[in-house]
């Protein structure tokens, strides 16, 4: 019996191991491309390793776009955008959970259903509200956009709603106002939520591509995704420098990712009730 459960463990262990090399192919490809010429990035028969290797391409592509200012840029959108919506998401989640109020649950079935309705369906009346508001070209523009998010609502709800009632009511009994309740208790427990949210939210405003393209005009507000897309021409494309670039662009996101993954993972004991 035993050796059957081994058996199992290393076939899936290495079924794993296959779908992980299997995912990990695309980054290697567009790595192993940003170090070729641009005439060998789609060359027949595809070259898994070139033959000389390009480093220079990671400085050239420094030179022939202002990718700092970029990537500044695409930096302070997301910090902002991230920080904001994870303080409206986790004010209303507790609103949604810890809170009693009339038509409460409808309210939040209301909030929660605009999630299934796409961007492109409302992108049109967005782009009249914000220009009429004086916010288009601006990056205010795009932060008050994002700055409120049904999904990061309904994630940290979830989470919020395993905190046992218990606490809060000890709380409460013992003089702490709701916002010392959400301060002191809630708060410090939804870190593994707020890990999640921090990565989806980080991970969409930084690879965000239609947002800026709509709303940014001025070349020196303009994100990184944007300054990748100058490589293109209307006669040609620069694959090499785009790979460059774009393995350049995923840094920040593998550092993000990295730093929230413990408590991406981990699990959390909400009770502090002893029976």
């Amino acid at each position: 019996m035993r050796t059957k459960r081994k058996a199992v463990k290393i076939i899936l262990y290495v079924l794993l191991t296959c779908l992980a090399v299997i995912m990990l192919v695309p980054f290697y490809w567009m790595v192993i491309s940003s170090l070729k010429l641009n005439k060998d990035v789609f060359s027949i028969p595809m070259k898994w390793w070139p033959e000389t290797l390009h480093p220079e391409n990671y400085s050239v592509i420094w030179k022939k776009l202002p990718l700092v200012t970029f990537f500044l840029n695409t930096l302070k959108l997301t910090v902002c955008t991230t920080v904001i919506q994870l303080c409206t998401s986790c004010f209303a989640a507790y609103g949604f959970t810890k809170c009693r109020f009339k038509g409460r649950d409808t309210i939040f079935l209301m909030y929660v259903t605009t999630i299934a309705v796409p961007w492109q369906v409302y992108m049109v009346p967005q782009f009249i509200l914000v220009s009429k508001m004086g916010l288009n070209d601006s990056h205010i523009g795009l932060i008050l956009m994002q700055a409120f998010s049904a999904f990061g609502v309904f994630l940290i709800r979830q989470f919020y709603i395993s905190i046992p009632d218990e606490l809060c009511e000890a709380a409460r009994i013992d003089g702490l106002n709701e916002f010392g309740i959400f301060r002191k208790i809630v708060f410090p427990l939804g870190k593994p939520a707020m890990a999640t949210l921090t990565i989806f939210t980080f991970t969409n405003v930084w690879n965000d591509f239609m947002g800026p393209l709509i709303y940014l005009k001025t070349k020196e507000l303009k994100t990184v995704q944007l300054g990748i897309r100058m490589f293109i021409s209307q006669y040609g494309a620069d694959y090499a420098w785009i790979m460059a670039a774009s393995v350049c662009s995923l840094i920040p996101i593998v550092i993000v990712f990295l730093s929230c993954q413990r408590f991406f993972v981990e699990g959390v004991a909400a009770s502090g009730i002893k029976g």
